[in-house]
Protein backbone atom coordinates (compact mmCIF):
# COMPACT_ATOMS: atom_id res chain seq x y z
CA UNK A 1 0.00 0.00 0.00
CA UNK A 2 1.42 3.32 -1.05
CA UNK A 3 1.37 6.20 1.41
CA UNK A 4 1.07 9.79 0.32
CA UNK A 5 4.58 11.25 0.50
CA UNK A 6 3.65 14.58 2.07
CA UNK A 7 6.76 15.48 4.01
CA UNK A 8 6.39 18.96 5.48
CA UNK A 9 7.20 20.27 8.94
CA UNK A 10 4.18 21.94 10.54
CA UNK A 11 6.41 24.80 11.69
CA UNK A 12 7.54 25.37 8.13
CA UNK A 13 4.16 26.64 6.91
CA UNK A 14 4.02 30.43 7.39
CA UNK A 15 0.85 31.67 9.05
CA UNK A 16 0.21 35.14 10.36
CA UNK A 17 -1.87 36.04 13.43
CA UNK A 18 -4.22 38.98 13.52
CA UNK A 19 -3.35 41.72 15.95
CA UNK A 20 -5.09 44.39 13.85
CA UNK A 21 -8.68 45.36 14.32
CA UNK A 22 -11.36 44.20 11.90
CA UNK A 23 -13.91 46.04 9.78
CA UNK A 24 -17.23 45.06 8.20
CA UNK A 25 -16.91 45.50 4.42
CA UNK A 26 -20.29 46.59 3.02
CA UNK A 27 -19.44 47.92 -0.42
CA UNK A 28 -16.61 48.76 -2.79
CA UNK A 29 -16.60 51.51 -5.41
CA UNK A 30 -14.32 53.14 -7.93
CA UNK A 31 -13.23 56.77 -8.20
CA UNK A 32 -16.17 59.18 -8.53
CA UNK A 33 -18.67 56.67 -7.12
CA UNK A 34 -16.95 56.50 -3.73
CA UNK A 35 -18.09 59.82 -2.26
CA UNK A 36 -21.77 59.39 -3.11
CA UNK A 37 -21.90 55.81 -1.80
CA UNK A 38 -20.03 56.71 1.39
CA UNK A 39 -22.32 59.68 2.03
CA UNK A 40 -25.36 57.44 1.64
CA UNK A 41 -24.04 54.88 4.15
CA UNK A 42 -22.89 57.64 6.53
CA UNK A 43 -26.55 58.50 7.06
CA UNK A 44 -26.95 55.11 8.78
CA UNK A 45 -23.61 54.55 10.53
CA UNK A 46 -21.44 57.01 12.44
CA UNK A 47 -18.38 54.74 12.41
CA UNK A 48 -18.02 54.46 8.65
CA UNK A 49 -14.52 54.26 7.15
CA UNK A 50 -12.97 53.89 3.72
CA UNK A 51 -9.65 52.35 2.72
CA UNK A 52 -7.88 51.64 -0.57
CA UNK A 53 -8.07 48.28 -2.35
CA UNK A 54 -6.02 46.90 -5.24
CA UNK A 55 -6.65 48.03 -8.83
CA UNK A 56 -8.15 51.40 -7.96
CA UNK A 57 -11.08 50.20 -5.83
CA UNK A 58 -12.04 51.75 -2.48
CA UNK A 59 -13.70 49.79 0.32
CA UNK A 60 -16.56 51.24 2.39
CA UNK A 61 -16.71 49.63 5.81
CA UNK A 62 -17.90 49.88 9.41
CA UNK A 63 -15.20 49.97 12.05
CA UNK A 64 -12.61 49.53 13.27
CA UNK A 65 -13.84 46.80 15.65
CA UNK A 66 -12.38 43.82 17.38
CA UNK A 67 -12.95 40.63 15.35
CA UNK A 68 -15.40 39.43 18.01
CA UNK A 69 -17.37 42.69 17.93
CA UNK A 70 -17.38 42.65 14.14
CA UNK A 71 -18.80 39.12 13.95
CA UNK A 72 -21.56 39.94 16.45
CA UNK A 73 -22.45 43.20 14.76
CA UNK A 74 -22.50 41.86 11.19
CA UNK A 75 -24.93 39.13 12.21
CA UNK A 76 -27.29 41.68 13.79
CA UNK A 77 -27.05 44.08 10.84
CA UNK A 78 -27.71 41.35 8.27
CA UNK A 79 -30.64 40.03 10.28
CA UNK A 80 -32.09 43.55 10.40
CA UNK A 81 -31.51 44.01 6.67
CA UNK A 82 -29.40 47.12 7.26
CA UNK A 83 -26.42 46.00 5.16
CA UNK A 84 -26.08 43.83 2.03
CA UNK A 85 -26.14 40.09 2.64
CA UNK A 86 -22.75 39.74 0.94
CA UNK A 87 -21.06 42.05 3.46
CA UNK A 88 -18.20 40.38 5.31
CA UNK A 89 -15.69 40.85 8.13
CA UNK A 90 -12.07 41.40 7.15
CA UNK A 91 -8.83 42.65 8.64
CA UNK A 92 -7.13 45.29 6.44
CA UNK A 93 -3.56 44.52 5.55
CA UNK A 94 -0.82 46.00 7.70
CA UNK A 95 -0.11 49.61 6.76
CA UNK A 96 -3.55 50.25 5.23
CA UNK A 97 -4.95 53.56 6.47
CA UNK A 98 -8.61 53.71 7.51
CA UNK A 99 -10.21 57.10 6.81
CA UNK A 100 -13.35 58.08 8.68
CA UNK A 101 -16.03 59.16 6.25
CA UNK A 102 -16.96 62.19 8.33
CA UNK A 103 -13.44 63.51 7.80
CA UNK A 104 -13.59 63.39 4.01
CA UNK A 105 -17.14 63.15 2.74
CA UNK A 106 -19.63 65.98 2.99
CA UNK A 107 -23.27 65.08 3.56
CA UNK A 108 -25.36 64.87 0.42
CA UNK A 109 -27.18 68.10 -0.35
CA UNK A 110 -30.93 68.03 -0.12
CA UNK A 111 -32.76 68.45 -3.40
CA UNK A 112 -34.89 71.55 -3.30
CA UNK A 113 -38.53 70.96 -4.12
CA UNK A 114 -40.97 73.65 -5.26
CA UNK A 115 -43.30 72.88 -2.38
CA UNK A 116 -42.27 70.54 0.43
CA UNK A 117 -45.07 68.44 1.95
CA UNK A 118 -46.15 69.10 5.49
CA UNK A 119 -43.94 67.18 7.96
CA UNK A 120 -46.91 65.24 9.30
CA UNK A 121 -48.11 63.98 5.89
CA UNK A 122 -46.60 61.14 3.84
CA UNK A 123 -44.49 62.16 0.87
CA UNK A 124 -46.25 61.66 -2.49
CA UNK A 125 -46.01 58.22 -4.05
CA UNK A 126 -47.19 54.65 -3.63
CA UNK A 127 -46.89 52.77 -0.35
CA UNK A 128 -46.96 49.05 0.39
CA UNK A 129 -49.37 48.51 3.28
CA UNK A 130 -47.72 45.78 5.33
CA UNK A 131 -50.05 45.58 8.33
CA UNK A 132 -52.89 47.48 10.00
CA UNK A 133 -53.61 47.38 13.75
CA UNK A 134 -56.03 49.24 15.98
CA UNK A 135 -54.02 50.12 19.09
CA UNK A 136 -50.91 52.34 19.16
CA UNK A 137 -49.03 49.90 21.39
CA UNK A 138 -49.67 47.10 18.89
CA UNK A 139 -48.59 49.43 16.09
CA UNK A 140 -45.25 50.19 17.73
CA UNK A 141 -44.61 46.48 18.25
CA UNK A 142 -45.60 45.70 14.67
CA UNK A 143 -43.31 48.40 13.29
CA UNK A 144 -40.38 47.12 15.34
CA UNK A 145 -40.94 43.61 13.98
CA UNK A 146 -41.34 44.73 10.37
CA UNK A 147 -38.15 46.77 10.51
CA UNK A 148 -36.23 43.51 10.88
CA UNK A 149 -37.20 42.81 7.27
CA UNK A 150 -37.69 46.37 6.00
CA UNK A 151 -35.59 48.86 8.00
CA UNK A 152 -37.13 51.66 5.91
CA UNK A 153 -40.71 50.97 7.13
CA UNK A 154 -42.71 53.75 8.78
CA UNK A 155 -45.95 54.12 10.72
CA UNK A 156 -49.00 56.18 9.77
CA UNK A 157 -52.24 56.93 11.58
CA UNK A 158 -54.93 56.03 9.08
CA UNK A 159 -58.06 58.14 8.47
CA UNK A 160 -60.25 55.52 10.20
CA UNK A 161 -58.20 55.77 13.42
CA UNK A 162 -56.23 52.56 12.86
CA UNK A 163 -52.46 52.48 12.40
CA UNK A 164 -50.67 51.19 9.32
CA UNK A 165 -47.11 49.91 8.89
CA UNK A 166 -46.12 51.15 5.45
CA UNK A 167 -43.19 50.93 3.08
CA UNK A 168 -42.65 53.87 0.74
CA UNK A 169 -42.86 56.11 -1.08
CA UNK A 170 -42.11 54.09 -4.20
CA UNK A 171 -42.81 54.60 -7.88
CA UNK A 172 -46.16 52.97 -8.62
CA UNK A 173 -44.83 50.52 -11.22
CA UNK A 174 -41.99 49.51 -8.92
CA UNK A 175 -44.35 49.09 -5.97
CA UNK A 176 -46.66 46.81 -7.96
CA UNK A 177 -43.80 44.65 -9.21
CA UNK A 178 -42.08 44.31 -5.84
CA UNK A 179 -45.32 43.62 -3.99
CA UNK A 180 -45.84 40.60 -6.25
CA UNK A 181 -42.27 39.41 -5.66
CA UNK A 182 -42.59 39.86 -1.88
CA UNK A 183 -45.83 37.88 -1.84
CA UNK A 184 -44.35 35.04 -3.92
CA UNK A 185 -41.42 34.91 -1.51
CA UNK A 186 -43.71 34.92 1.58
CA UNK A 187 -42.01 38.11 2.77
CA UNK A 188 -45.32 39.97 3.12
CA UNK A 189 -48.81 38.59 3.80
CA UNK A 190 -51.16 37.83 0.93
CA UNK A 191 -53.46 40.65 2.04
CA UNK A 192 -50.75 43.32 1.75
CA UNK A 193 -51.75 45.98 -0.78
CA UNK A 194 -50.83 49.37 -2.23
CA UNK A 195 -52.05 52.77 -1.10
CA UNK A 196 -51.37 56.25 -2.43
CA UNK A 197 -50.08 58.91 -0.04
CA UNK A 198 -53.48 60.61 -0.10
CA UNK A 199 -55.10 57.46 1.36
CA UNK A 200 -52.86 57.56 4.43
CA UNK A 201 -53.31 59.83 7.41
CA UNK A 202 -50.67 61.55 9.52
CA UNK A 203 -47.14 60.22 9.85
CA UNK A 204 -46.59 58.79 13.33
CA UNK A 205 -43.05 57.54 12.80
CA UNK A 206 -41.32 58.43 9.57
CA UNK A 207 -39.73 55.80 7.42
CA UNK A 208 -37.61 56.36 4.36
CA UNK A 209 -37.99 55.56 0.68
CA UNK A 210 -36.75 52.02 0.00
CA UNK A 211 -34.42 51.31 -2.90
CA UNK A 212 -36.77 49.24 -5.05
CA UNK A 213 -35.89 49.64 -8.74
CA UNK A 214 -38.68 49.80 -11.29
CA UNK A 215 -39.02 46.74 -13.53
CA UNK A 216 -37.19 46.96 -16.87
CA UNK A 217 -39.14 47.79 -20.00
CA UNK A 218 -38.29 44.34 -21.34
CA UNK A 219 -37.16 41.20 -19.52
CA UNK A 220 -33.47 40.43 -19.91
CA UNK A 221 -32.33 37.09 -21.29
CA UNK A 222 -31.27 34.68 -18.55
CA UNK A 223 -27.49 34.05 -18.62
CA UNK A 224 -26.25 30.45 -19.05
CA UNK A 225 -27.50 28.47 -16.08
CA UNK A 226 -24.10 27.10 -15.08
CA UNK A 227 -22.87 30.70 -14.71
CA UNK A 228 -26.03 31.55 -12.76
CA UNK A 229 -25.53 28.58 -10.42
CA UNK A 230 -21.90 29.51 -9.75
CA UNK A 231 -22.88 33.11 -9.00
CA UNK A 232 -25.72 31.95 -6.74
CA UNK A 233 -23.32 29.68 -4.86
CA UNK A 234 -20.92 32.63 -4.53
CA UNK A 235 -23.81 34.65 -3.05
CA UNK A 236 -24.43 31.87 -0.50
CA UNK A 237 -27.97 30.97 -1.60
CA UNK A 238 -27.28 27.80 -3.63
CA UNK A 239 -25.57 24.57 -2.61
CA UNK A 240 -26.64 22.28 -5.41
CA UNK A 241 -24.75 20.83 -8.36
CA UNK A 242 -23.28 23.05 -11.07
CA UNK A 243 -25.04 21.24 -13.89
CA UNK A 244 -26.50 24.07 -15.98
CA UNK A 245 -30.00 22.63 -15.57
CA UNK A 246 -33.05 24.39 -14.18
CA UNK A 247 -34.75 22.82 -11.20
CA UNK A 248 -36.48 23.68 -7.91
CA UNK A 249 -33.22 24.42 -6.06
CA UNK A 250 -31.97 26.75 -8.77
CA UNK A 251 -35.33 28.53 -9.06
CA UNK A 252 -35.59 28.92 -5.29
CA UNK A 253 -32.04 30.29 -5.13
CA UNK A 254 -32.83 32.88 -7.82
CA UNK A 255 -35.87 34.02 -5.84
CA UNK A 256 -33.81 34.14 -2.64
CA UNK A 257 -31.15 36.31 -4.30
CA UNK A 258 -33.76 38.71 -5.70
CA UNK A 259 -35.33 39.06 -2.24
CA UNK A 260 -31.97 39.46 -0.51
CA UNK A 261 -30.44 42.13 -2.75
CA UNK A 262 -33.54 43.68 -4.39
CA UNK A 263 -31.61 44.68 -7.52
CA UNK A 264 -34.43 43.89 -9.95
CA UNK A 265 -37.74 42.05 -10.07
CA UNK A 266 -36.71 40.58 -13.43
CA UNK A 267 -34.77 37.31 -12.92
CA UNK A 268 -32.61 37.78 -16.02
CA UNK A 269 -31.63 41.31 -15.00
CA UNK A 270 -30.99 40.28 -11.39
CA UNK A 271 -28.77 37.36 -12.42
CA UNK A 272 -26.76 39.53 -14.80
CA UNK A 273 -26.21 42.01 -11.97
CA UNK A 274 -25.16 39.17 -9.66
CA UNK A 275 -22.67 37.77 -12.19
CA UNK A 276 -21.22 41.27 -12.66
CA UNK A 277 -20.82 41.63 -8.87
CA UNK A 278 -19.06 38.27 -8.71
CA UNK A 279 -16.72 39.24 -11.55
CA UNK A 280 -15.86 42.53 -9.81
CA UNK A 281 -15.18 40.63 -6.58
CA UNK A 282 -12.89 38.17 -8.38
CA UNK A 283 -10.86 41.10 -9.69
CA UNK A 284 -10.85 42.85 -6.31
CA UNK A 285 -9.47 39.86 -4.38
CA UNK A 286 -6.91 39.08 -7.08
CA UNK A 287 -8.26 35.73 -8.29
CA UNK A 288 -6.15 34.60 -11.23
CA UNK A 289 -5.39 31.27 -12.85
CA UNK A 290 -2.40 29.59 -11.18
CA UNK A 291 -0.57 27.05 -13.35
CA UNK A 292 1.74 25.15 -11.02
CA UNK A 293 4.63 23.44 -12.81
CA UNK A 294 5.65 21.09 -9.99
CA UNK A 295 2.24 19.44 -9.62
CA UNK A 296 0.96 20.17 -13.12
CA UNK A 297 -2.24 21.52 -11.55
CA UNK A 298 -4.22 24.59 -12.53
CA UNK A 299 -6.63 26.48 -10.25
CA UNK A 300 -8.12 29.94 -9.73
CA UNK A 301 -6.30 31.28 -6.66
CA UNK A 302 -6.06 34.61 -4.76
CA UNK A 303 -2.51 35.34 -5.92
CA UNK A 304 -2.65 38.91 -4.58
CA UNK A 305 -2.53 37.26 -1.12
CA UNK A 306 -0.04 34.46 -1.85
CA UNK A 307 3.65 34.07 -2.74
CA UNK A 308 5.44 30.90 -3.81
CA UNK A 309 7.43 29.34 -0.97
CA UNK A 310 8.77 25.92 -1.99
CA UNK A 311 8.08 22.46 -3.37
CA UNK A 312 8.44 19.27 -1.34
CA UNK A 313 7.85 15.82 -2.79
CA UNK A 314 4.20 15.84 -3.94
CA UNK A 315 3.56 19.40 -2.73
CA UNK A 316 3.75 22.96 -3.95
CA UNK A 317 3.50 25.42 -1.06
CA UNK A 318 2.44 29.07 -1.28
CA UNK A 319 2.70 31.22 1.84
CA UNK A 320 1.16 34.57 2.87
CA UNK A 321 2.06 37.66 0.88
CA UNK A 322 2.51 40.93 2.81
CA UNK A 323 1.11 39.41 6.02
CA UNK A 324 -2.17 38.33 4.42
CA UNK A 325 -2.48 35.25 6.65
CA UNK A 326 -3.35 33.07 3.64
CA UNK A 327 -1.62 29.92 2.46
CA UNK A 328 -2.18 27.32 -0.26
CA UNK A 329 -0.84 23.80 -0.67
CA UNK A 330 -1.31 21.90 -3.95
CA UNK A 331 -0.68 18.15 -3.94
CA UNK A 332 -0.49 15.55 -6.67
CA UNK A 333 0.96 12.06 -6.97
CA UNK A 334 0.05 8.70 -8.46
CA UNK A 335 -2.44 6.94 -6.22
CA UNK A 336 -6.05 6.42 -5.25
CA UNK A 337 -8.50 6.50 -2.38
CA UNK A 338 -5.94 5.39 0.21
CA UNK A 339 -3.68 8.33 -0.63
CA UNK A 340 -6.60 10.69 -0.09
CA UNK A 341 -7.27 9.08 3.29
CA UNK A 342 -3.58 9.47 4.15
CA UNK A 343 -3.87 13.15 3.28
CA UNK A 344 -6.88 13.46 5.57
CA UNK A 345 -4.88 12.23 8.52
CA UNK A 346 -1.83 14.36 7.72
CA UNK A 347 -3.82 17.56 7.23
CA UNK A 348 -5.45 17.06 10.62
CA UNK A 349 -2.18 16.16 12.36
CA UNK A 350 -0.39 19.28 11.09
CA UNK A 351 -3.27 21.56 12.05
CA UNK A 352 -3.88 22.85 8.54
CA UNK A 353 -7.61 22.14 9.00
CA UNK A 354 -8.32 22.42 12.74
CA UNK A 355 -11.02 20.20 14.25
CA UNK A 356 -12.28 19.19 10.80
CA UNK A 357 -15.59 17.84 9.69
CA UNK A 358 -15.00 15.15 7.07
CA UNK A 359 -16.90 14.12 3.97
CA UNK A 360 -15.40 10.98 2.46
CA UNK A 361 -16.82 9.45 -0.71
CA UNK A 362 -15.29 7.18 -3.35
CA UNK A 363 -12.84 9.34 -5.26
CA UNK A 364 -13.37 12.46 -3.12
CA UNK A 365 -12.36 13.76 0.32
CA UNK A 366 -13.36 17.09 1.88
CA UNK A 367 -12.20 18.46 5.24
CA UNK A 368 -13.37 21.78 6.69
CA UNK A 369 -12.59 23.33 10.06
CA UNK A 370 -11.14 26.31 11.84
CA UNK A 371 -9.96 27.94 15.05
CA UNK A 372 -9.53 31.52 16.28
CA UNK A 373 -6.62 32.13 13.89
CA UNK A 374 -7.55 30.51 10.60
CA UNK A 375 -10.03 28.50 8.58
CA UNK A 376 -8.83 25.47 6.65
CA UNK A 377 -10.32 23.53 3.77
CA UNK A 378 -8.74 20.48 2.16
CA UNK A 379 -10.32 18.92 -0.90
CA UNK A 380 -8.96 16.05 -2.96
CA UNK A 381 -9.98 13.82 -5.83
CA UNK A 382 -8.88 10.61 -7.49
CA UNK A 383 -8.62 11.36 -11.20
CA UNK A 384 -6.97 9.27 -13.88
CA UNK A 385 -4.94 7.28 -11.37
CA UNK A 386 -3.74 10.26 -9.35
CA UNK A 387 -4.55 11.61 -5.89
CA UNK A 388 -4.59 15.38 -6.15
CA UNK A 389 -6.18 18.42 -4.59
CA UNK A 390 -5.55 21.53 -2.53
CA UNK A 391 -5.47 22.87 1.02
CA UNK A 392 -6.59 26.49 1.48
CA UNK A 393 -5.75 28.30 4.72
CA UNK A 394 -7.48 31.63 5.29
CA UNK A 395 -7.85 34.21 8.11
CA UNK A 396 -10.69 33.36 10.47
CA UNK A 397 -11.93 36.97 10.38
CA UNK A 398 -12.96 36.58 6.71
CA UNK A 399 -15.16 33.49 6.78
CA UNK A 400 -17.35 34.61 3.89
CA UNK A 401 -14.36 35.41 1.71
CA UNK A 402 -12.87 32.00 2.49
CA UNK A 403 -16.09 30.20 1.51
CA UNK A 404 -16.29 32.10 -1.78
CA UNK A 405 -12.65 31.53 -2.69
CA UNK A 406 -12.83 27.83 -1.81
CA UNK A 407 -15.86 27.43 -4.08
CA UNK A 408 -14.03 29.18 -6.93
CA UNK A 409 -11.02 26.91 -6.44
CA UNK A 410 -13.11 23.76 -6.34
CA UNK A 411 -14.91 24.75 -9.56
CA UNK A 412 -11.71 25.60 -11.46
CA UNK A 413 -9.39 22.86 -10.19
CA UNK A 414 -7.89 20.71 -12.95
CA UNK A 415 -4.77 19.37 -14.60
CA UNK A 416 -2.77 21.61 -16.91
CA UNK A 417 0.30 19.46 -17.61
CA UNK A 418 2.21 16.40 -16.37
CA UNK A 419 3.52 16.71 -12.83
CA UNK A 420 7.20 17.61 -12.73
CA UNK A 421 7.48 16.40 -9.12
CA UNK A 422 6.67 12.72 -9.77
CA UNK A 423 10.35 11.75 -9.64
CA UNK A 424 10.80 13.43 -6.26
CA UNK A 425 7.57 11.87 -4.98
CA UNK A 426 8.92 8.43 -5.75
CA UNK A 427 11.90 8.94 -3.41
CA UNK A 428 11.66 7.48 0.11
CA UNK A 429 10.48 9.81 2.84
CA UNK A 430 13.12 11.45 5.00
CA UNK A 431 13.64 9.99 8.49
CA UNK A 432 11.40 11.72 11.00
CA UNK A 433 9.28 13.42 8.31
CA UNK A 434 11.57 16.47 8.21
CA UNK A 435 12.03 18.90 5.34
CA UNK A 436 14.92 18.16 2.94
Amino acid sequence: MRRLALVVMAAGLPLTGFAQEAVIRIESKRDAEVAAAAARWAGQFDDLVTFPLPRGWTAIAIGPLSPEEAEERISALKEAGQIPQDSFVTVPEEGVVLTRVGDTVAPAKAVEAPAAPRPDLPAPGAYIRLQSVQARSEADAALSEWRKTFPEAGLAELPDGWFGVVLGPVDRAAAEAWLEVFKEGDVVPDDAFLSDAAELGAVVEAGRAPDLPAPPAAAAEMPPLDQVQRALRWAGVYDGEIDGKTGPRTRDAIKAEILAERLSTDPGTAMRELIARRDAWRTEVGLTMLDDQATGLSVMAPMDRLVFDRTERALSIYGPKDGSGAALILFSQPGGQQELLDLSGLVTALGWVPQPTRSIKPGHVLLEGGNEAHIGRAEGWVREGRAEGFVLIWPAADAQGQARIAAEMSDSFGRKAPAANDAATAQPALPGGGAP
